[in-house]
Parts: structure tokens; C-alpha cells; sequence
């Protein structure tokens, strides 16, 4: 076994919750800006601390007011917008456990979340997340109140609450501390029914606190902000929203992807967090629009030229050709890229998946330093991260401050630390199969290098054992696949089988651009399963992926679906993660054609 066991930087301490968090942020810096929020009319407006505390107070008095006793728990279905964020801190200060729910979790999820928690009043962001909550209502015996957002639903509770004294809600956060229930996240459900992870205060508070003192370059940096557009449903989300409000950063919301590029430049964030999927769509967008444009072959050596810059920081300092060469770009290519996400961001963490160190080279080569780090649902999120003093990229970091790593014999990650969870909500069984002798067992696969940086290898249910007994990690030939702009999804099989595969899907957003610049324009998504180009196409994404792995790692054939992996047919979870055991029942037979 290999161990790397990192001691807390922030004092330990019982005392104070989050719920302290808008009372003390508006007592030392009551007119400093908290937050941005974008107007109808596409502007934004600014709140401070003052005025966010005053909200949560009135959103929070009214819960009180609506029955909400201490440890009971608030349900919140939402997009990510600025009312999340109140309604998470103001069910804090009422002494409630938010249970956070995806808005776009199917009816028999969300009566699963809802029964499992014992839930007492759900806060929804529609009238169509209502409608879902009423299907069924019948079977949840515990819900007392169901409270729309965009029915006016928190207007109403700030006025209910408007005869509650302040003493009750003082009295409700002094009967919190770091040991309480804060949240109850239910884990995404890759192989299986979603569990409950039971978070404290203190998980979210100690580390928090650690990493901002050891990220204080992205978090506490004048001016410093974030524009939050990952579900805060998710954890990674949540905690960075946690890390915010911790270490006073603005933060926005933007809930639709489609606008994205518009609210970063209104907002101009200085750090941005992300799963790898964003960064590849950003990549692949780019790069067809510049071929769309004619410009296809700049972008490409522009591209070359930043991965070869950021890996000649790793070996020392660019010699002089490439630094001339780089300056160019950077005025032709790389500016542009950065006023798309802004103009201001110096930073961006990525989770949630592993990013690939070509990503990681081209974004750093372009001024934006990606701080690629790992974590889980059951661990608050990070447990590690890179840090701007010293990045490896292709690596997700040494332990956070508080935080311990071990290898097993077998190459399973464990982990120990301040945001480690207790225990699974209701289920002491699964709870003794995870925490084992104080480590959480994560199924995931890794190694340590000499400085104790950690590199994630595979899932350690996911990995692949052909017939010839040789082990296959699937995780390094999709990432490198998905970075083809044609290809949206991908699951390598070879499991007790001649050899290794895979199953491709294309991505119908690329298509247009990706058919235009490649005179296939014309050719429906359909007809291209089959085209030959196309699939000549897919054979050199395919090639450059077996670059990664040994000639029996390597895929020997592919075939391309009709249809896409999404969260809508229930492919993916909602942090975009693969379904692998449904995928492999449904498409059982398209496996075995590959070995026909």
C-alpha cells in the first residue's frame, strides 16, 4: 500500500455552519458585492452581502413559519439560478437538511429521493417540476408542502414569515454545528439505485476552508468570481458554490447552455469550473467554425503550437521560435478564445471525469490553467486537486490539506479526510462496504507518482479482461475518442472477448459544421452511420486512440449507433456520466456483431 496523508492548514473546530456563513460575510463586508444576477433584459444586476443575508433571513423565517422543524428535510428541484443558492442557505438557517434533486429527474426519481429522505416540503423551480412531484405524491406519505419558485412561491414565504422573531432563527443556527446534517446527495446511479450521502457542515466547511487556503490565488484574488452553470445538484457544483460564499468570491448562475458564451461575457469570471465534456465542446466548436471560415488549418497549428508551449513549461521555458510563434497566435487565435469564456478567466477546474493532457496542454497554452482534480459524492467533491504553484497535468493532483490518499494492492483508491462522508442514509450496509477500517473505498483505480500526485487509470468494476487475460482500462481510449468532433459518446467493450471494441455515437450539434468543412454537406446524420468517409473519418479518431495503449489494448473494430447516449433515454446520468451496465443490456446484440 502507498499512502499520502496531508495535515489540515484551517484550524480544527466544532463550532459554526454554514448557516453562519451569510451572518458573518454581512457584518464584515456588508456592501461588497456577493452575487450577479442576469435581468430578462440580458443585464445584470448586483446583490451584497447585506441583501443576501436579509433574503436567506426572510426564505428562511418563512420555512420556519410553513413547519419546517430542525433536521427536517427541504427538497430543492431546480435549474441553477440564484434561488437555489438562497433556498440552500436559508433551509440551513432554518436548521433543515436540503435534499437537492436534478430538474431533470424522471417522476419514479424523484418519489425515490423524496420517500428514501422522508422529506417534508420539496421546493420546485416550475410548474412542470410540480406536476412530476403530484404523480407521485400518493406514495410519500411525509410531504407536508410543495413551494414553486416561479409561481411565486418564495415571495409567499417571505411574507409567512414575516411574524417570526429574529431570536428563532438565531436559536436555530446556534443549534447547529460542524456535526449536523447538512445535505443529503443521492449518488448518480451508474450501477444501480441511487444512495443517499449524508454531508455535515464540517464536510463542507473544513474543506472549504483548507482548499481556500491552499487555492487562495483562484479563490481569493481581488475581484475574484465565478459563473456557476453545472447543475448544483451535483456536488462539485455545490461545493464551489460552498467555496464562494467561504471565501466571499461573486458568483452567478447561468442555467442554459445555449447562452453560455453570452453570460460569461457579461459577467467576465475570473475562474470557471467544469466537467471535461465543456472543455471538449469548446474545443470542437472552435475548431469547426474556424474550418467553417476557411481558417481550419490556422486553428490547427495555433492548437499545436499552445500544446507545445504548456509542455515546454513543463520541461523548463519555450525556446525562442516557439515563444515568437506563440505570440502570434495569441493575437490571431488564443485572445479570441479567451474573450469567448470573458476575457478574465486565468483559471478553470475541472472534475467529474478525467480531462486528458492534451486538453490540459492546449488550455494552459492559451492563458486559461485548467486545475484538473478528483473527488466523489461521498467526498464533498475534491480530495485532490492541482494547484497553480505546482501543475502535472494528466495528473488530478496531490491530496487537499486534510486529506489523506492510499493505494491498495490491488490499485483501488481509498481515501480518509475532512470531507469524507459518515455514512449512507438508511443503508448501515452499504455503509460497511464502503468505509472499511476508516477509508473510503472509491472503486476507482490509480497511482502515485514520487510527489504524491495522484493519476486516475479506470473504475476498477469497469475494467476489461479479454479472453488472452490481458486487463484493459477503458477510460484512456474513450476520453481520447471523444475528443474527435464527431464523436459524442463512446463505451469500449472486450470483456472475455477476442478483442478489444467499441460503440460509437455521433453528435448531431457537430454534424453541420463538421459535414460542411469535409464536403459531405448534404448527408444526413442517419446516411452518415454508413458514409465512407465518415467511417474513415471515425478510423483515424480510432488510430490516434490506440496510440495511447499497447497493441492488445488496442481497438480492433468499432460500429456506429443510431442513436445518442443521453440523460433523456437514460443513458447518462445527470453529471453526464455512462450507464455502462444499462448500455450493455440494451445493446447487447450490437456487441456481439463486432465479433461475429
Amino acid at each position: 500500500m502507498k499512502d499520502n496523508v496531508v495535515a489540515p492548514l484551517a484550524p480544527v473546530t466544532t463550532e459554526g455552519s454554514l448557516a453562519d456563513l451569510p451572518v458573518r460575510n454581512a457584518r464584515e463586508n456588508a456592501s461588497e458585492t456577493a452575487f450577479s444576477r442576469k435581468t430578462p433584459s440580458g443585464g445584470w444586476t448586483h446583490l451584497t452581502w447585506a441583501q443576501f443575508a436579509d433574503d436567506v433571513a426572510a426564505v428562511a423565517k418563512g420555512l420556519i413559519a410553513e413547519g419546517v422543524r430542525p433536521g427536517d428535510r427541504v427538497a430543492l428541484m431546480s435549474r441553477t439560478r440564484y434561488e437555489w443558492t438562497l433556498v440552500d442557505f436559508a433551509a440551513w438557517s432554518a436548521g433543515a437538511v436540503v435534499v437537492p434533486i436534478y430538474e431533470t429527474s424522471s417522476a419514479e426519481q424523484v418519489q425515490w429521493i423524496l420517500s428514501d429522505s422522508d422529506a417534508q416540503v420539496v421546493v420546485v423551480e416550475t410548474e412542470a417540476h410540480r406536476a412530476t412531484v403530484d404523480q407521485v405524491r400518493g406514495d410519500l406519505p411525509t410531504l407536508r408542502g410543495v413551494v414553486t419558485i416561479e409561481a411565486g412561491g418564495l415571495e409567499a414565504l417571505r411574507e409567512k414569515g414575516r411574524d417570526v422573531p429574529d431570536a428563532d432563527l438565531t436559536a436555530r443556527r446556534a443549534g447547529l454545528d460542524r456535526r449536523s446534517i447538512a445535505t443529503i446527495i443521492y449518488t448518480s446511479g451508474t450501477t444501480g439505485r441511487p444512495k443517499g450521502c449524508e454531508l455535515t457542515h464540517g464536510n463542507f466547511l473544513d474543506l472549504a476552508e483548507n482548499a481556500i487556503e491552499k487555492l487562495g490565488q483562484v479563490v481569493l484574488t481581488e475581484n475574484a468570481s465565478t459563473l456557476l452553470f453545472l447543475p448544483l445538484a451535483h456536488v462539485f457544483a455545490r461545493f464551489i458554490e460552498v467555496l464562494c460564499v467561504a471565501g466571499r468570491a461573486r458568483m452567478g448562475h447561468s442555467a442554459d447552455i445555449k447562452t453560455l458564451l453570452d453570460d460569461f461575457a457579461g459577467f467576465q469570471p475570473t475562474f470557471v469550473l467544469a466537467v471535461p465534456r465543456v472543455f471538449e465542446k469548446i474545443f470542437n466548436s472552435a475548431e469547426a467554425k474556424a474550418s467553417a471560415e476557411g481558417k481550419g488549418k490556422i486553428f490547427l497549428r495555433a492548437a499545436t503550437i499552445a500544446i507545445a508551449y504548456s509542455e515546454a513549461l513543463d520541461a523548463g521555458r519555450p525556446g525562442l521560435a516557439l515563444r515568437v510563434q506563440h505570440a502570434v497566435f495569441d493575437r490571431l487565435v488564443y485572445g479570441k478564445l479567451r474573450a469567448a469564456m470573458g476575457g478574465q478567466v486565468r483559471y478553470a477546474v475541472s472534475g467529474g471525469a478525467p480531462l486528458g493532457t492534451r486538453l490540459g496542454h492546449f488550455y494552459r497554452g492559451i492563458g486559461i490553467v485548467i486545475l484538473e482534480g478528483y473527488g466523489l459524492t461521498e467526498t464533498t467533491a475534491p480530495v485532490a486537486v492541482n494547484t497553480p504553484d505546482k501543475i502535472k497535468i494528466g495528473t488530478v493532483g496531490p491530496p487537499l490539506p486534510g486529506t489523506g490518499i492510499r493505494i491498495a494492492d490491488d490499485g483501488e483508491i481509498l481515501l480518509k479526510g475532512v470531507g469524507v462522508f459518515g455514512s449512507y442514509h438508511g443503508n448501515p450496509t452499504a455503509t460497511a462496504d464502503a468505509i472499511v477500517g476508516g477509508w473510503f473505498h472509491t472503486g476507482d483505480i490509480g497511482e502515485m507518482d514520487a510527489d504524491g500526485y495522484l493519476r486516475i487509470t479506470g473504475r476498477k468494476k469497469e475494467i476489461l479482461v479479454t479472453a488472452g487475460g490481458k486487463n484493459v482500462a477503458p477510460a484512456v481510449l474513450e476520453d481520447r475518442l471523444r475528443a474527435h468532433p464527431l464523436v459524442s459518446q463512446c463505451i469500449v467493450v472486450g470483456d472475455q472477448k477476442p478483442f478489444v471494441a467499441v460503440l460509437l455515437t455521433l453528435d448531431e450539434e457537430m454534424w453541420p459544421l463538421w459535414a460542411k468543412t469535409h464536403g459531405v454537406d448534404g448527408v444526413s446524420l442517419d446516411e452518415a452511420r454508413t458514409d465512407p468517409r465518415v467511417l474513415a473519418a471515425l478510423q483515424e479518431a480510432v488510430d490516434r486512440a490506440n496510440e495511447a495503449v499497447s497493441k492488445a489494448e488496442s481497438i480492433r473494430k468499432f460500429a456506429v449507433l443510431p442513436d445518442d447516449f443521453t440523460e433523456a433515454n437514460g443513458y447518462l446520468t445527470p453529471s453526464l456520466k455512462l450507464k455502462r451496465n444499462v448500455v450493455m443490456k440494451d445493446f447487447g446484440d450490437e456487441v456481439e456483431k463486432l465479433y461475429a
